[in-house]
This record gives C-alpha cells, sequence and structure tokens, in this order.
C-alpha cells in the first residue's frame, strides 16, 4: 500500500478517468442538503459504473488461487541438445516467469486448503516470446478424452437444483469413467491436499515435445520438485485450516515470499525419441498414465525460485492467462487428445472472462519479444491498434512477415478420421494399483481408504458406490475390500454378483469375468515407498 501519509502534502490529485479534478469525493450533489441527487454528478455515476463492472467473469475451473514472479535459471546442459529453445540454451541462463497456483473445482470464495487437484500455470517470459505451462501438482488427469472434460467439471460443481455440494454426481462419472482410476487415487491420497503451494510438485502432466536443430523430436514430460520437501495436510488439518482462514495457501506464499524465504523448484525432465513412441507398451500421450522412471529417467534441466510477490492481485494474478498453445521455437504439442482439445479452449476462455486483448495486459505480454501481427481493434485494445500501417498480409508497405525458419519439424499422422473409443484396450488398473502397492506405505494407505470411504458415504446411490468399488477390487484387491466393508458391503457379494448387474452401465468397460475367482485374501505383499513417486 505504500508509506502512510498523515498530513496529505505532495499527493497526487484525484481525478476521473478522463482526467478531470474530481473537486470533493465526500458528498453527492443534490437539489439543497436533503433533496434528490442530481444527475449532472458525473462523478458519482462514474464510480458506480466502475464498480458495478468490478467483477469479471470468474474462471469456471481453477477460480480461487494466487501467484507470484520469479525466475527460472539453467543448471544443466544436457537439455540443449533436444531442443533450440533458447531458455534452455546455456548453462546459467535466466528467464523471468510468473507462477499461480489453485484449487481446480471451487469458486473464488471457497478455502483452498480442500481435497482437489491443484493447478500449477506457469508464463516463461523468453526472448522468444511466452511459453506457458497449464499443468497440475499430479502427473496424470481424470479423463483422456476431451469431449468429456464440461462433463467432469459439472460433477464436481454444486447442485443444479438447490445449490449444495453433493458427492453422488463426481461418484456416479468415475465409476462410470474406469480410466478416472488413477488420478482418484492419487485424488484421496495424502497428497490430495498439499500443506503448502510450496510444498507439492507441478507436472506438465501432458506430453510435449522438444526438437533441436538437426529437426529431431523429442517427447517429454516435465516434473517440477519441490524443494522445500513434500508436506501435506490430513483430512483433519485442512479442514481446521479451512475454519481458521480459507486464504491460507494463499497467505503462506504470499507471507513466504515477503519474508524472504523464496520458493525453489527443481525443473526434470523425462525424454523419449519420437521413434520409440510407436514400439512403447503404453500410449504415451495418454494422460491418464505416467512413464515410469526406469523406462525414462529423470534429466535435471534447472531451477525455479519464485521471489517477488505482485504490486496487485486483480491486475496481475485475476487477469493472469495461461495457454498451452502459448509455445516458443524448440518447444511444442503432441498428439495427446486431452491437449489437443485445450490449445484452442484456453483463449476461447480468456477471451470470453477478459475480453480480445487479452494478451496485452501487463501479466499476459512478452517481455523480451515484440509482437507484430495484423490483428485489429477489439475491446480494451491498449496499444497504438498498428497505427495507420497495413492491416492485412502480404503487403507492399513493410508490414511483419512469416519467419519460415522458425517452423516446427514435421510430424507423422495417419488413419482413418473416426470416433475412436478411448476405453478399448487400455488397461485403466496396472497404475493405480501400482500407486497403492508400491508408493504408498502402510499408514499412507490406512488415510487413502478412510478419505474415500468418508467421501463416499454421502452418495445416495448404493449401486454407484458399488460401482467405484469394483474398479479397486481391479486395481488392489486388499484395498478393494477394506473399501468394501469401510461401506457396509460384503466384498464376495460385490465381486459375484451385484457389480455384474451394472455392468452394462459403463461405457466400453472391461469385462469383470475374471473378477469372480478373486480371492480377497490372496494379493501381492505391499512394498516399500520407492522414489519414482509419479
Amino acid at each position: 500500500m505504500g508509506e502512510a501519509d498523515f498530513d496529505g502534502e505532495d499527493r497526487d490529485p484525484l481525478t476521473t478517468n478522463s482526467g478531470e479534478a474530481v473537486p470533493n469525493n465526500q458528498n453527492t450533489r443534490t437539489a439543497g442538503p436533503e433533496g434528490p441527487a442530481l444527475m449532472d454528478d458525473y462523478h458519482y455515476f462514474e464510480k458506480m459504473a466502475q464498480f458495478n463492472r468490478e467483477r469479471i467473469p470468474e474462471r469456471v475451473v481453477h477460480a480461487k488461487g494466487g501467484g507470484a514472479y520469479g525466475t527460472f535459471t539453467v543448471t544443466n546442459d544436457e537439455i540443449s541438445e533436444y531442443t533450440v529453445a533458447d531458455m534452455f540454451s546455456e548453462v546459467g541462463k535466466e528467464t523471468p516467469m510468473f507462477a499461480r497456483f489453485s484449487t481446480v473445482a471451487g469458486p473464488r470464495g471457497s478455502p483452498d486448503t480442500v481435497r482437489d487437484p491443484r493447478g500449477f500455470a506457469l508464463k516463461f517470459y523468453t526472448e522468444e516470446g511466452n511459453w506457458d505451462m497449464t499443468g497440475n501438482d499430479t502427473p496424470v488427469f481424470f479423463i483422456r478424452d476431451p469431449s468429456k472434460f464440461s462433463d467432469f467439471i459439472h460433477t464436481q460443481k454444486k447442485m443444479p437444483a438447490n445449490d449444495l455440494s453433493d458427492p453422488t454426481p463426481q461418484w456416479d462419472f468415475w465409476s462410470l469413467s474406469p480410466e478416472s482410476l488413477h488420478q482418484v487415487t492419487w485424488l484421496f491420497g495424502d497428497r490430495g491436499i498439499p500443506a503448502s503451494w510450496r510444498t507439492m510438485n507441478g507436472y506438465s502432466s501432458h506430453t510435449l515435445s522438444f526438437y533441436n536443430d538437426e529437426g529431431e523430436r523429442y517427447w517429454v514430460k516435465l516434473h517440477f520438485k519441490t524443494d522445500q520437501g513434500i508436506e501435506n495436510f490430513t483430512e483433519e488439518e485442512a479442514i481446521e485450516k479451512a475454519g481458521e482462514n480459507p486464504d491460507y495457501h494463499k497467505q503462506d506464499l504470499w507471507e513466504a515470499i515477503e519474508a524472504g524465504d523464496y520458493p525453489t523448484w527443481t525443473l526434470k525432465v523425462q525424454v523419449m525419441p519420437e521413434a520409440e513412441a510407436e514400439e512403447y507398451d503404453i500410449n504415451p500421450f495418454d494422460l491418464t498414465r505416467v512413464w515410469p522412471h526406469d523406462d525414462y529417467p529423470l534429466i535435471e534441466v534447472g531451477t525455479m525460485e519464485l521471489n517477488e510477490n505482485p504490486d496487485n492481485y486483480f491486475a496481475e494474478v485475476e487477469q493472469a492467462a495461461f495457454s498451452p498453445a502459448h509455445v516458443v521455437p524448440g518447444i511444442a504439442h503432441s498428439p495427446d487428445k486431452m491437449l489437443q482439445g485445450r490449445i484452442p479452449s484456453y483463449d476461447d476462455a480468456h477471451r470470453y472472462r477478459l475480453g480480445s486483448n487479452f494478451e496485452q495486459i501487463p501479466v499476459n505480454q512478452p517481455k523480451n519479444a515484440e509482437t507484430n501481427n495484423y490483428h485489429q481493434d477489439g475491446a480494451m485494445r491498449m496499444d497504438d491498434n498498428n497505427g495507420a500501417g497495413p492491416n492485412y498480409e502480404p503487403n507492399s508497405f513493410r508490414g511483419p512477415v512469416e519467419q519460415p525458419e522458425v517452423e516446427k519439424p514435421p510430424l507423422k499422422v495417419s488413419g482413418d478420421a473416426d470416433r475412436y473409443q478411448h476405453r478399448e484396450r487400455i488397461d485403466n488398473y496396472k497404475q493405480p494399483g501400482d500407486l497403492l502397492r508400491e508408493v504408498m506405505d502402510d499408514a499412507e494407505r490406512d488415510r487413502f481408504v478412510e478419505a474415500v470411504v468418508g467421501d463416499m458415504d454421502g452418495v445416495s446411490e448404493d449401486g454407484i458406490k458399488k460401482r467405484q468399488i469394483r474398479h479397486w477390487f481391479k486395481a488392489d484387491p486388499d484395498v478393494g475390500r477394506r473399501l468394501a466393508e469401510g461401506l457396509g458391503f460384503d466384498p464376495e457379494t460385490i465381486i459375484a454378483d451385484e457389480l455384474l448387474e451394472v455392468e452394462d452401465e459403463i461405457p466400453d468397460a472391461p469385462v469383470v469375468d475374471d473378477l469372480v475367482d478373486i480371492d480377497v485374501e490372496d494379493q501381492p505383499e505391499p512394498q516399500p515407498p520407492t522414489q519414482n513417486d509419479d
């Protein structure tokens, strides 16, 4: 807010938006001391008109969040062989950036310590333009086909009938979408409630691509590992924090940076040569699955440090607009269907929420690269609107021209255009089972079962509960049994009879014949946690 000034000297004059000095900001012009207000009090009407429009539409998802500025510094030159991106060109190279962290489902006024994935969105102001990474604190997601995104998000919102929260829609959707099991298992594990934004990892989640100066393409996944160490809240701690301070995470980040306790993350990448994707035993572009580190180990790239708080939350955090469409030479997209669906969707949402010229808002502007194009007019145009120059291309008047040298290498695609069933021929259960057995220890598995049972207990239909338990039986029989018992069901009945009755309700679901003979006492022994936390 700046230094307090009690004597009022040497202060800027108060003006209207047009620059007219305001003679009195305390009293409305009226006809006499008790009379009605007069229409000629323009200052009053301008104040109210501005006030009535202070609230832009909040984000449909990721509405509650906070952010900060920082710097990315390259610490390892191994990455330069995979990409021509200038920001990775040499050890010591620094790139200014902005980060925004958020919850996914709740509105702006909701508590930020709830069980929910966290958005981990980064904007790098490179010398070649802005590169945005629209990631999360989990390496996977609930769905793998973009046509299901709005359906999924609707299940995370309040009920249309009464505007109240109800867990039934989300569990109904998840139980009918077996591909969600990996992310749901993450969500109800300990990392579903980070203790702070500073103590959680961030991931590109999507597979992206790098390409080098030879035109060779590599598929990559990005991992931002917190240097503060992973810390999480229990369900009880999160509820307590939400009651004490619904802005706890936002305040924690702000105060840490104000105190000079700058949080850092180490960027590591997994790299897969383009040709290997066709032979790999899982689809490397499937957002519901991870690449095992044994196959593609992490390579250190650099460090991200957040070291500067915004001056104004609305201007710099609320108006920050991230989009996976924003890439720079050396970084590109992949055939990931969810990523492809998000490329046009994000900018469309920003144009609705912020206006057609949202990238002219200072927090969204490139810092070290000029913008030259033939876009014209639109609400809130903030520059010279390209002046008197030509507004078409090609032209003979020295307007900006294309740069063929930054074209991406060709991407080989083939196949018949069709609507392919994304649930066919895919194992939705191995990786969630590995997460439960190999990453979670006994205590975390206990907390996972408790969290799922607590949440599903509020589901209004037993058939939905049983259908969801069936998925966990396939991932890990012991967890399936414990969940069934925790919700008051006989595990053997669920496996053998009742779930078979709802099989046809699951679109393209795998058959359940192999479940009938499962001995819930005959299961793999839990393994100690591994370093592969993905």
